[in-house]
């Protein structure tokens, strides 16, 4: 089959799109995915492009770029673009030759890296008080905050969060077993302070099982069981445009926590461990660490040699 029938045909592009965001497990990756491939398509089809092949991805990649996208957005759509061609030749409806084209595509080459947005000590405590205190949305809405920026979690860890994954442990309280990215079990220490705002939120939603945090109407009422990660985006989001502090993103309050903590004191390793990542490495990324070189470790040894 040609690539221009499978892009073409409606039908058959969304059932090929729905192929790759079936054999994806994250949510996120699967919006974003989903995202990638639509706007490829759309390209696709008002460009009056011929042939699904690696010409046609190398224009797509150029067009991204004079379109002034950043870099890692544009390996990003290139790769659910080399999914896509991947899952069409596993199921027949692209050569085999045609998918290993378009997988040869190159990505863009990344100078540098971009740590990312995050706020400092005041920055936080202003968004952490921005939400009105005296309505159940408000309440709920400090609470999620507080999760987000005390314990890192990501946004869909806090959908998924349970009064059950609060426990205590060695005297302090934690969220425990918390599953993450790749299936991955981790447990965060909670500060005092939050656990307290979501105990607040707790009482005034009279709600002490299941999930945390639930949907309010605009009757200030609880309305639904379940808050979509999307929603805690667009919470997040309402809060910090109130405030100016531009394109914060929910990662970021994980960035956040990261950063505020090491310049608190908090050794790499235990900021890692609360992040669940699997590298180190990609804590010291978060963090932008860099060798010190006028204040190094081996300074600080405390050993005296006689010479």
């Amino acid at each position: 089959m040609s690539g221009n029938a499978l892009i073409r045909t409606d039908g058959r592009s969304q059932a090929i799109v729905e192929m790759v965001l079936n054999a994806l497990d994250s949510p996120h990756s699967q919006r974003a995915y989903r995202r990638a491939l639509v706007d490829f398509i759309t390209w696709y089809k008002e460009t009056g492009q011929t042939r699904l092949g690696k010409a046609t991805v190398n224009r797509y990649r150029k067009h991204l770029l004079d379109q002034g996208m950043g870099h890692s957005s544009v390996n990003q759509r290139l790769s659910a673009i080399r999914k896509l061609a991947a899952e069409a030749a596993d199921n027949g409806l692209l050569t085999a030759q045609t998918a290993n084209g378009i997988a040869s595509v190159k990505g863009v080459k990344q100078e540098g890296t971009r740590t990312g947005n995050w706020l400092d000590k005041d920055q936080a405590e202003a968004l952490l008080d921005a939400p009105p205190r005296d309505t159940l949305k408000g309440q709920r809405d400090r609470a999620m905050l507080a999760v987000l920026i005390g314990c890192a979690l990501r946004r869909q860890e806090l959908a998924d969060l349970t009064f059950e994954h609060i426990q205590q442990r060695d005297g302090r309280w934690v969220v425990l077993d918390l599953v993450g990215k790749r299936g991955s079990v981790r447990t965060v220490p909670m500060p005092s302070w939050c656990k307290a705002l979501v105990d607040r939120w707790a009482e005034a939603a009279r709600i002490d099982s299941g999930l945390i945090f639930r949907p309010v109407n605009k009757g200030d009422h609880l309305a639904g069981e379940r808050m979509s990660a999307q929603a805690i985006y667009a919470t997040v989001k309402r809060y910090a445009d109130a405030l100016d502090f531009e394109n914060l993103a929910v990662h970021d309050l994980r960035r956040t926590h990261a950063k505020l903590a090491h310049k608190g004191g908090a050794p790499i390793d235990q900021i890692q461990l609360s992040l669940g990542h699997a590298s180190i490495k990609t804590t010291e990324v978060y963090l932008g660490v860099e060798q010190d070189l006028t204040d190094a470790p081996g300074d600080r040894l405390g050993l005296s040699v006689e010479l």
